[in-house]
C-alpha cells in the first residue's frame, strides 16, 4: 500500500481503531523504549561496570530533566509561535514524527560507550519523549472524539505498558545469554526504528491539519453533556491548579520504583528467576489498566477514579517494603502498574473539561508537573542511600516516602470532590 493511501485523511485512518493502534505503538516506542528501557537494562550496564548506582540516578535524573523541557515546550509552543514571526505552523503529526525518529537515534548513541554524552542522550531523549506523549495524546484523542468514540483513548495508553513488557522480556533473555548492555541499546534501537517504520504512514500531514488539529476540539453533539462544561468549570483556576499539583505528586510517587525496582529485587532475592520478570509483570499491569480505564463511563468524576489510582499505586509502592519477598514485589509490580497510564487518561479527561479550548498547553503543563516529581526520586535515593548505613535502608526509606506522596495524592483529590463538585447534570445521548 503506497504511502498516499495512507493518508491521515483516507478511511482507513479514519477508522478508530486505526488511530488507537497508532497512538498506542507510537507510546510504547517513545515510553516503553525511549524512557524506560534503561530500567531493565541498568542491572546490566551495573554488572557491566560501565556505571555505578550514583551515575545511574543522574543520567535517569537527566532524562526526566528533558520530559519536562519537553512539556514546558509543549506547553508554551502556543506562547512562543504567536511572538516569533515567519515560523512554519506547528504540526502535530509531524512532531510526532519527529519525536519518533530522535528516540531511534538517541537510543541507538547509548549502545555506544561515549559516557561523557550519555546524560546528554538521556536528556535529549526525555525531551523527544515529551513531545511524542503530549502530540500523540492530542492528535489521537481528538481524533476518536470526532468519531464518536472518545472512550477508546484509552486503548493508546496500552502502548506504555507494551513497551515495558516487550523490553523487560528482552532483556531478560539477553541476561540469559550473557550480552552485553551496549548490545542491548542496540537490540532496543532496531526494536524502535521497526515500529517507527509501521505508524509512520498514519502520522501524515493532511492538507488542512495545520489549521485544524491544534484547533480547540468542539464538543459533540453526539456525547454526553458531561463533555461540554459550564464556563465556571472551564474557567476555574483553582481546580486546574489543584489537578497539576496532584498530578505531580504521581511522578513522584512511582518513578523510585519504577527507575530502581529491577536493582532493588536483585539485592533483596539475589539470584532468583523471578527478578527479571518484576518488571514485565509491571508493564502488563499497565496494560491491562489502560485497557481497563475504557470501561469508565464518560459521564463519571474522574477525580474519584484518580483517586483510587493514586491509592492502588501507594499499594503497591508498600508492598515492596512491607513483602520484601518475590510475592511482595509481584504484586507491587502489579499494583503499580494497573493504574500507570490509568492517571494519565483520567487525568487528561478532566483536562478536556476543564480546558477544552487550550488542551494542548494544559496537557502539557501537567505533563511537566509529572517530569518535575520524577526529576527528585532518583537523587533522592542516592542521597538517602548514601546517609544510611545500607543500601536496602536507604531504598526502604526512600520507597516509603514515595507511598506517602501518594497517600497524599488521594486526599488532594477527595479534598478537590467536596471543594469543587460537578456543577452540571449529566444526560446520555
Amino acid at each position: 500500500m503506497s504511502t498516499s493511501s495512507l493518508s491521515a485523511t483516507s478511511p482507513a485512518v479514519g477508522k478508530p481503531w486505526r488511530v488507537a493502534v497508532a497512538g498506542m505503538v507510537a507510546l510504547a516506542t517513545a515510553m516503553g523504549i525511549g524512557r524506560f528501557a534503561f530500567t531493565p537494562l541498568l542491572p546490566m550496564m551495573l554488572h557491566d561496570g560501565v556505571v555505578d548506582l550514583a551515575t545511574a540516578s543522574w543520567l535517569a535524573s537527566a532524562n526526566y530533566i528533558g520530559y519536562l523541557v519537553g512539556a514546558l515546550l509543549c506547553t508554551f509552543q502556543p506562547w512562543i509561535w504567536g511572538r516569533l514571526k515567519g515560523l512554519p505552523p506547528v504540526v502535530p503529526a509531524m512532531m510526532v514524527r519527529a519525536g519518533l525518529v530522535a528516540t531511534c537515534a538517541l537510543t541507538l548513541g547509548m549502545a555506544w560507550h561515549w559516557a561523557a554524552l550519555w546524560p546528554l542522550l538521556r536528556f535529549v531523549s526525555g525531551v523527544a519523549s515529551a513531545f511524542v506523549f503530549v502530540y500523540t495524546s492530542g492528535w489521537c484523542l481528538a481524533r476518536l472524539a470526532r468519531l464518536g468514540v472518545p472512550e477508546m483513548g484509552g486503548f493508546i495508553y496500552v502502548g506504555p505498558g507494551a513497551g515495558i513488557t516487550l523490553s523487560g522480556l528482552l532483556a531478560s533473555a539477553m541476561v540469559a545469554h550473557g550480552w552485553a548492555a551496549s548490545s542491548g541499546w542496540l537490540l532496543f534501537a532496531a526494536l524502535a526504528l521497526v515500529l517507527t517504520v509501521l505508524v509512520w504512514p498514519v502520522f501524515q500531514r493532511p492538507a488542512a491539519e495545520h489549521l485544524t488539529a491544534a484547533a480547540p476540539l468542539a464538543p459533540s453533539t453526539t456525547t454526553t453533556t458531561a463533555a461540554t462544561p459550564t464556563p465556571l468549570a472551564a474557567h476555574d483556576k483553582g481546580q486546574m491548579a489543584s489537578l497539576t499539583v496532584a498530578y505531580g505528586l504521581a511522578g513522584f510517587g512511582y518513578i523510585i520504583t519504577a527507575t530502581f525496582l529491577p536493582v532493588i529485587a536483585r539485592g533483596v532475592l539475589g539470584n532468583s528467576v523471578w527478578i527479571d520478570l518484576f518488571w514485565p509483570i509491571f508493564g502488563l499491569g499497565v496494560m491491562l489498566g489502560a485497557v481497563l480505564a475504557t470501561r469508565v463511563p464518560r459521564d463519571a468524576d474522574m477525580r474519584l477514579w484518580l483517586a483510587y489510582c493514586y491509592g492502588m499505586q501507594g499499594l503497591g509502592v508498600l508492598a515492596s517494603v512491607v513483602l520484601p519477598s518475590a510475592f511482595g514485589f509481584a504484586l507491587g509490580s502489579l499494583f503499580l502498574g494497573l493504574p500507570f497510564t490509568a492517571i494519565t487518561f483520567f487525568a487528561m479527561q478532566e483536562v478536556r473539561r476543564l480546558r477544552p479550548l487550550a488542551v494542548a498547553s494544559s496537557m502539557g503543563m501537567l505533563t511537566a508537573m509529572y517530569g518535575l516529581g520524577q526529576i527528585v526520586g532518583p537523587p533522592l535515593v542516592a542521597l538517602v542511600i548514601a546517609h544510611s548505613s545500607s543500601q536496602a535502608l536507604g531504598f526502604t526509606l526512600s520507597l516509603s516516602l514515595a507511598a506517602g506522596t501518594l497517600f497524599v495524592g488521594v486526599a488532594l483529590y477527595l479534598w478537590m470532590l467536596r471543594r469543587y463538585p460537578m456543577a452540571h447534570t449529566v444526560a446520555r445521548a
